[in-house]
């Protein structure tokens, strides 16, 4: 038997047959059935994904699971597969995780890990290489003072990159697309950029965080009365009045654009982010970097839930699947990537393999 595997691992495998996975009980639901029969609806989650079994009355784990409660990790070995109604497994049995197990979990897989220590680094990178003081000291701040906070929220509650730590991968990747526009557009603000991405969904730490402990999304008062839209105006701004009360601050008075400017520009580019009155945006876009920022991050939404779509969704037909809400129709699998290799150099592999290339002499004939 391998190793346990995360459940969007189970979930993109088809029929991986008896294995293990590792997660956490977010809900026990108590249910009845038709018959008066007792069962439960056992929800678990792990740092990328969810599940939901069914555990019968008649099912070996079914007392195991009545002694069970909300935010335990577990280990639940059995057949898995996937069907019509998702993540299915069958003949299991679930077990209490050690402390050190459930550590373990609790930090995602290797490779999300990997994934999201490099994002954070990069985001890191990104505002040191701001030529602008205040915005890159503003920056620093956020980071230093909330970034273990940042690490884990959620860049969304269902659409995209919804899970702990999904922040981080957003903002990452929508900075490395942000630079790159920038360098298209040299006109474009680069700094102002950069900040408006790190700032754009910085309210949602009060909106779409997770407990230090567990992979449930907390519902926050502040977020639902306010919005992350405001709350992250807010938070711009008592920053920036800490900004400018420091020793630092005094040889920033001189420089243009203003300070006051810097900051009408950054709260401009958070207000506007959603792009549409209709979606939730106080105000439209209305300089170039506004335009960017909105763009770069509906680029980066739209494309996570087309990728994570190829892995999870039913294929309803050849290469056609099913449809990714909020997405407008069914995903139709991408073109995939040329594999060309050029004839000339097939044959000059093919004559360095087989040695036939003349050697050239050595000096003095030998």
């Amino acid at each position: 038997m391998s190793d346990w595997f995360s459940l969007r691992h189970l979930k993109s495998s088809g029929e991986i047959g008896r294995t293990r996975t590792r997660c956490q009980i977010s809900e026990i639901r108590e249910k009845v059935t038709r018959n008066g029969k007792p069962y439960y609806d056992l929800v678990l989650r792990d740092a990328e994904d969810s599940a939901t079994l069914k555990v019968w009355s008649d099912n070996p784990a079914f007392a195991a699971v009545s002694a069970m409660r909300r935010g335990e990790f577990v280990e639940v070995e059995g057949e898995w597969s996937t069907g019509d109604y998702g993540l299915e497994c069958r003949d299991w049995n679930v077990r209490r995780l050690e402390a050190r197990e459930a550590a373990a979990v609790l930090a995602g897989s290797e490779d999300l890990r990997a994934r999201q220590a490099k994002d954070g680094e990069d985001i890191d990178e990104f505002v040191a290489s701001m030529r602008d003081p205040r915005l890159r000291t503003l920056c620093r701040w956020f980071l230093d003072e909330f970034g273990e906070r940042f690490r884990r929220t959620a860049a969304a509650r269902d659409y995209h990159h919804a899970r702990r730590g999904g922040l981080v991968e957003h903002v990452a990747q929508m900075m490395r697309s942000a630079d790159a526009l920038c360098s298209v557009y040299p006109a474009v603000n680069r700094d102002l950029v950069l900040a408006g991405v790190l700032f754009h969904d910085a309210g949602k730490l009060w909106e779409n965080t997770f407990g230090e402990n567990d992979f449930t999304m907390r519902y926050h008062e502040a977020g639902e009365l306010m919005g992350h839209i405001t709350i992250g105006m807010e938070l711009i701004n008592r920053l920036w009045r800490d900004l400018m009360e420091n020793e630092e601050a005094e040889v920033w008075r001189e420089l243009e654009p203003s300070n006051e400017r810097v900051r009408l520009h950054l709260l401009h580019l958070v207000a506007s982010h959603h792009g549409e009155l209709a979606f939730g945006a106080p105000v439209t876009p209305r300089t170039p970097e506004a335009m960017l920022l909105h763009f770069v991050d509906n680029i980066d939404a739209k494309l996570e839930m087309m990728f994570r779509g190829y892995e999870t969704s039913p294929e309803l037909d050849h290469n056609v699947l099913e449809r990714v809400r909020p997405l407008p129709g069914r995903l139709v699998r991408p073109l995939e990537h040329l594999h060309f290799v050029d004839p000339a150099d097939e044959e000059e592999a093919a004559g360095k393999s087989s040695g036939t290339d003349e050697e050239e002499p050595t000096p003095g004939g030998k």
